[in-house]
């Protein structure tokens, strides 16, 4: 073996380093460009209304009970352990850390039961879901869901 030099230990602790700063910006790249970081444009302009919605909301008395089953999703909104009176439902579904795979799958109401026909890889998701009362009211939600299938 042969003698260490100085120009040997420089070009270890050259390659080194250069090995852990390619992984952290590589990681940078793929966090920036898989995961936007925003739930809305502007926090400050949110938060101006965001507890006068929060108690609309809660007024209406609404529970939502989501479910995943055969490539068919499913939310049940009730008030008092009857169908909700919905008059419209939008739904994001996608992965919690990307957004590359979000979609916004067509709800059908059917007997007080909204289901919509959604291939699901498996993983974890989320939802967000947004939906109307008659006096336009709107009731969200985010929701977690496991596809295990």
């Amino acid at each position: 073996m042969g003698e260490l030099t100085g120009k040997h230990v420089l070009g270890i602790t050259v390659g080194a380093f250069s090995v852990i700063i390619g992984v952290n910006v590589l990681m940078a790249v793929k966090a920036v460009k898989t995961f936007p970081g925003l739930e809305v444009d502007n926090g400050y302009v949110a938060s101006q209304t965001f507890d006068a919605e929060r108690r609309a909301q809660d007024a209406l008395g609404w529970t939502l009970v989501h479910g995943y089953a055969g490539g068919r999703l499913t939310i049940d909104i009730r008030k008092d352990g009857m169908a909700a009176p919905v008059t419209a439902l939008d739904v994001l579904v996608g992965r919690p850390t990307e957004a590359k795979e979000d979609q916004h799958p067509v709800f059908v109401d059917r007997n007080g039961v909204w289901e919509a026909d959604v291939a699901l890889r498996r993983g974890k998701w989320m939802m967000m879901v947004e939906a109307k009362a008659a006096d336009g009211t709107l009731f969200r939600q985010r929701l977690d869901l496991v596809v295990d299938e």
